[in-house]
C-alpha cells in the first residue's frame, strides 16, 4: 500500500497559514512576493505563522526575484536569514543557487545545507533553469539537501510530467522529488499518477479585493498596474478540497 501524498501549499500570508493548517496540509512554503516567483518572508510574517498554526512551515530563503546567480553580499544575507528562521521555529528551508553557466553551485549550496542543520533543505524551482536537469539532480544530491521542487523543466508540471518522472526514478530513496507549478485539484490526481511522486506543491491563492472603501487607483505604489488594491489568499475550503481528493 502506498504511503498517503504529503501536501505542501506556497503561500505569502499568516491568513494563508492559517487557512491551510485548518484545511488539512501537512506542510507550507512560506514566501513573500509570490509575484516574484517568492523571496524571503520577514521575521514577524515567519513567527507570526509559527505562533498561529501547527503544520509544517518551510521559509523559502531567496534575497531578490531575478535570477539565482547571487552576489556574495546577497549569499551572507541567505545566511544570516537561514539563521533567523531557525530561531523563529522553522521546520524547513528552501533554497537554490545556480553558477552563470547554468550548473547547481553546489559549494554554496552545501554552505547553507549546514548552517541549515539540523533543518531540512529543500532545493526549489532554481533546478528547472539549470542547463540540465539530471546533471543538476546530482549536484543537488551531493549537497545534502532532502528535497527537490521541479516542473521538470517545463513552464507546468503537467508539460513535464516525464522527465520529473525520470528524475523520481533516478532519485530512488537518495532524495525527494516534489512536483509543483501548474497542479490544481482537477489535475493532481494525474499528476501523482504520472510522475509517482509521494509530495505535491500547489498553490491555491484566489485573488481577493482590498476592503478599502476609499481608493486612489491612479497612485501606484509598485510596477504591476491594480495590485494596490488586491489581496491573495489561500481559502481553508480549497485546501481542504485538494485533501480529501488525496485521501
Amino acid at each position: 500500500m502506498k504511503k498517503p501524498v504529503t501536501l505542501e501549499l506556497c503561500l505569502e500570508s499568516v491568513d494563508s497559514v492559517i487557512a491551510a493548517d485548518l484545511g488539512g496540509a501537512q506542510r507550507v512554503e512560506l514566501c513573500a512576493n509570490l509575484l516574484e516567483g517568492g523571496t524571503t518572508p520577514s521575521a514577524g510574517t515567519i513567527q507570526a505563522a509559527r505562533e498561529s498554526a501547527k503544520l509544517g512551515i518551510n521559509v523559502m530563503i531567496r534575497p531578490r526575484g531575478g535570477d539565482f546567480l547571487y552576489t556574495d553580499a546577497e549569499f551572507l544575507s541567505m545566511q544570516h536569514d537561514i539563521r533567523i528562521a531557525k530561531e523563529l521555529g522553522a521546520d524547513g528551508i528552501v533554497l537554490g543557487l545556480l553558477r552563470a553557466d547554468g550548473s547547481v553551485d553546489a559549494e554554496r549550496t552545501k554552505q547553507l545545507v549546514e548552517i541549515a542543520h539540523p533543518l531540512p533543505v529543500t532545493f526549489h524551482r532554481a533546478i528547472d533553469v539549470s542547463r540540465d536537469l539530471l546533471e543538476a539532480l546530482e549536484a543537488v544530491i551531493s549537497t545534502g539537501v532532502v528535497r527537490v521542487l521541479t516542473s521538470g523543466g517545463a513552464s507546468s508540471v503537467v508539460d513535464g510530467a516525464a522527465m520529473v518522472a525520470k528524475m523520481v526514478e533516478e532519485a530512488g530513496d537518495r532524495i525527494i522529488i516534489m512536483p509543483g507549478c501548474g497542479i490544481t485539484a482537477e489535475n493532481v490526481l494525474s499528476v501523482i499518477e504520472a510522475t509517482d511522486a509521494q509530495e505535491v506543491h500547489i498553490a491555491l491563492e484566489d485573488e481577493m479585493q482590498s476592503g478599502m472603501h476609499f481608493r486612489k487607483a491612479e497612485i501606484p505604489m509598485g510596477g504591476v498596474e491594480g495590485r494596490e488594491y488586491l489581496r491573495f489568499v489561500t481559502p481553508e475550503d480549497a485546501v481542504r478540497n485538494v485533501v480529501k481528493i488525496l485521501q
